[in-house]
C-alpha cells in the first residue's frame, strides 16, 4: 500500500470514531425521538471534503454502519416493525441516509460557497431520507403516532425530522465553515 493510501484509511478511521464519540454527546434529545449532536456529522462532512466524495461516500458508510449497531443497542429491533419495515428502516433511517453525508464534498472545489453548499446538500439529502421513512414506514405503524395532535403523515414526519435535523445542519454548516476559514485548520484540513 502507498504511504498515501495508509494516512487515507487511517484518517478516514479517526473521523468514523469521531463522529460516533460525538454521536454519543447528545445536546438535546427530544421526547419523540431525535437528538440534537455535538457535531457528530462534522468529521465526516470534513473528510469528504478533503478527500472527495468518492472517499467521502466510503467513509460515510462505514458510519451509517455504526450509526446502524447504535440503532440495534438502542432497540431498532425492539420497535415491532414487520421485517419488510425493518428492512426499509435500515436502509432509509441508516445505510442511506448517513452514507448520503459523504456527498458534502461535492462542490469542495468551488470555495466556501461550495464547500457549504455540498454540506447543505448531502445533510438535506440525510433529511429527506428520514422524512420519507416517517412516512413511508412510521406512517403506518398506528399506535407510534398516538398522543399527537398532528393527524397529516407528511406534516407530523416534516416536523418530528425537522426539529432536530434543522439545528443539525445549522451546526454543522457553521462548524465547517469555521474549520475552513481559520487559516491553521484549512491548512491541515486541505493537505
Amino acid at each position: 500500500m502507498k504511504k498515501n493510501s495508509i494516512r487515507i484509511l487511517v484518517e478516514g478511521a479517526a473521523m468514523v470514531s469521531l463522529a460516533t464519540i460525538l454521536s454519543y454527546i447528545r445536546i438535546f434529545k427530544f421526547p419523540t425521538g431525535g437528538s440534537v449532536t455535538l457535531l457528530s456529522m462534522l468529521p465526516i462532512v470534513v473528510f469528504s471534503m478533503k478527500y472527495g466524495v468518492k472517499k467521502g461516500i466510503f467513509v460515510s458508510f462505514v458510519f451509517a454502519l455504526v450509526q446502524l449497531l447504535q440503532g440495534i443497542s438502542e432497540g431498532l429491533f425492539g420497535w415491532g416493525l414487520t421485517a419488510p419495515m425493518l428492512v426499509s428502516c435500515i436502509l432509509l433511517d441508516y445505510i442511506v441516509a448517513f452514507t448520503a453525508i459523504g456527498l458534502s464534498g461535492m462542490f469542495r472545489n468551488k470555495g466556501a460557497a461550495g464547500r457549504m453548499a455540498g454540506t447543505v446538500t448531502a445533510l438535506i439529502l440525510r433529511f429527506v431520507c428520514h422524512f420519507l421513512s416517517g412516512v413511508v414506514i412510521w406512517g403506518t405503524v398506528g399506535e407510534l403516532w398516538t398522543g399527537f395532535s398532528i393527524n397529516n403523515v407528511f406534516l407530523y414526519s416534516l416536523i418530528y425530522n425537522g426539529i432536530y435535523m434543522l439545528p443539525e445542519i445549522i451546526f454543522t454548516v457553521i462548524g465547517a465553515h469555521a474549520l475552513f476559514t481559520v487559516p491553521q485548520t484549512n491548512k491541515l484540513l486541505t493537505e
